[in-house]
Order: structure tokens, then C-alpha cells, then sequence
């Protein structure tokens, strides 16, 4: 578990609040990649994209479209939120796939910052929007009342839950795809099954190619379903 180690880029002190480590590099780097994709390559808007163009415009649509069919006509103007996250999660995830790299969002101390203010954000919203109103999110009328405190509760308990499995998926998954790369990486030192662990750590690879995105379109999914909970707090 080496590799989810947090260390300072200067020294081997202590680590404070204020000590640049391998953790904001690597967020520096995702920032300034994110930079590059779309803002960059897309300053031309040539009517024949680059790749690079390519790749911004395919991302801006596939984005836009989540949030407009999942959160509705009202949730559009929240795009450029649930884009930046998206965006950043991508490309910290396939930023971690490069060897020697970091994987930020492995560590649940990123991946719950980002939750949190996704959980504080639409709360915020519901209550801004709705007033005392929101509550109805946790009140089933649909249901018998003599289920409803009962489902309330539950509701209520699934509420405060989000921020966890919301961080704890992300974090989880991305930690795990590596431990199991570094694990058949140690294998390949032997010579007898060395090329089965070659084997086995190229597919595992390409697997977390595709999981790195699938997760980065869970957690803006997610986002997406939460919003349109504040937007419209009804069973």
C-alpha cells in the first residue's frame, strides 16, 4: 500500500495543512490537464476540431445531456458545476493510470471533500428554493400513513448517507484497481508465472481504464440525481 502513501515534495518533515505533497501535485496536474483539454485546444474553434477539440466537444456534450436528462430543463444552468467535477475526476483518475504517478482520488480525504460539497450544495439549494418544503423529499404520501413516519425516517437516515457512499465508491474502487495491479506486479518477479501476471496486470490495466471513467460518469450521475431532488422535492 506504498503507493497511497502521502509524502512531502521537500523534506521528510512532519505534514501540515500548508505542506505541498504528492497529493496537490497531482491535483495541480489534473487542474492544468483539464486547463489544456478545454480550454486550450479548444481557443481556435476550428470548424475541423484537432483532437484535442474533439475530445472537449465529446465531453461537453456527454455532460450536458446527463444533466439535462437526469435533473431536467432546471438543472441546465448547474452544468458547469457537475462538469468541473466530472472533468476532474476523469482526469485524475487516468492521470493515476500512469506508472509511478498518484492516484488522488484513491484517498478518501479528496474524494470527500467533493461530496460534501455536493451534499452541502443541493441541501443549501433545496431549502433556498422550497423552504420548509424540501421536507417533503422524506415524507412518502404515496404510501399507507401508517408507513409514512416510518419510510420518513429512512428516507431521512439515506439522506445523511449520500456524502459516505458517495466519497467511499470513488475512493474505494480507484484504491482497489491499483492494490490488485501492485499485487500481480509482485508476482512477475518470479520467472515461473511471469507472463501470466504480465498477462493478468495488461488486463487488469485496461480494466481500470474503462472503471476510471465509470466513475467519474457514477459520481456526476449521482450529483445529477441529487440535484434533481432539490429541484423538485416530491415522491
Amino acid at each position: 500500500m506504498d503507493q497511497f502513501i502521502v509524502k512531502p515534495l521537500f523534506g521528510d518533515g512532519p505534514i501540515a495543512w500548508y505542506t505541498p505533497t504528492n497529493v496537490t501535485l497531482w491535483m495541480g496536474l489534473a487542474v492544468l490537464a483539464i486547463i489544456a483539454l478545454l480550454v486550450l485546444s479548444t481557443s481556435k474553434r476550428a470548424i475541423v476540431p484537432s483532437r484535442g477539440q474533439s475530445i472537449a466537444e465529446l465531453a461537453y456534450g456527454f455532460v450536458y445531456k446527463m444533466v439535462e436528462d437526469v435533473a431536467g430543463k432546471d438543472g441546465v444552468k448547474y452544468f458547469p458545476y457537475i462538469m468541473t467535477l466530472f472533468m476532474f475526476i476523469v482526469c485524475a483518475n487516468f492521470l493515476g493510470l500512469i506508472p509511478m504517478s498518484f492516484t488522488t482520488t484513491s484517498h478518501i480525504a479528496v474524494t470527500v471533500v467533493m461530496a460534501m460539497a455536493v451534499f452541502l450544495t443541493v441541501t443549501i439549494l433545496g431549502f433556498y428554493l422550497h423552504g420548509a418544503s424540501f421536507l417533503k423529499l422524506f415524507w412518502i404520501s404515496s404510501a399507507p400513513l401508517a408507513l409514512r413516519p416510518i419510510l420518513a425516517l429512512i428516507e431521512v437516515i439515506s439522506y445523511f448517507v449520500r456524502p459516505v457512499s458517495h466519497s467511499i465508491r470513488l475512493a474505494g474502487n480507484m484504491m482497489a484497481g491499483h492494490a490488485v495491479i501492485k499485487v500481480f506486479a509482485a508476482f512477475a518477479a518470479i520467472t515461473a508465472i511471469a507472463p501470466l501476471s504480465v498477462l493478468a496486470i495488461t488486463a487488469i490495466y485496461a480494466l481500470e481504464v474503462l472503471v476510471s471513467f465509470i466513475q467519474a460518469y457514477v459520481f456526476a450521475i449521482l450529483t445529477c440525481v441529487y440535484l434533481k431532488d432539490a429541484l423538485h422535492p416530491h415522491h
